[in-house]
């Protein structure tokens, strides 16, 4: 992610959302205190960027060092892609400032679930 002259690097499973304004407000009207919105367990926001998976070794059976990728590193994808909505643990999140705006850096294994725009089916299809 750049802004002006500096970059933002996201490393390993890691994911960087920008928030999602707390409700402080219910359906009936009621406006909730700031304490009472911080005490949710989940949280969600739009992804902006990700890391590029977790880390994986060199395969055991390549053992020549003079073959071209040899130390080439691997990583393992995620399935979170840029724009997703993800929900993910509150607690697990850490807020940082880039920029003078509010991002959130959340590992991989903290988002329980993603939001992804597109055509959305009526029905769910029989060989499930």
């Amino acid at each position: 992610m750049k802004r002006g002259n500096k970059q933002l690097l996201v490393v390993g499973d890691r994911v960087l959302v920008k928030p999602e304004k707390a409700e402080s407000m219910t359906k009936v009207g009621l406006y909730l205190p700031a304490t009472v919105v911080e005490k949710e367990d989940v949280r969600g926001g739009t992804v902006v960027a990700l890391g590029p998976g977790t880390p994986l070794p060199p395969p055991a059976e390549e053992q020549e060092p003079w073959k071209d990728g040899y130390k080439a590193a691997r990583f393992l994808p995620m399935q979170v892609e840029l724009g997703d909505t993800a929900l993910f643990f509150r607690k697990a999140a850490i807020e940082i400032t880039f920029e003078d705006e509010q991002f959130l850096v959340v590992p991989y294994g903290a988002i329980l679930v993603l939001v992804r725009g597109g055509k959305v089916p009526d029905e769910l299809p029989n060989d499930l």
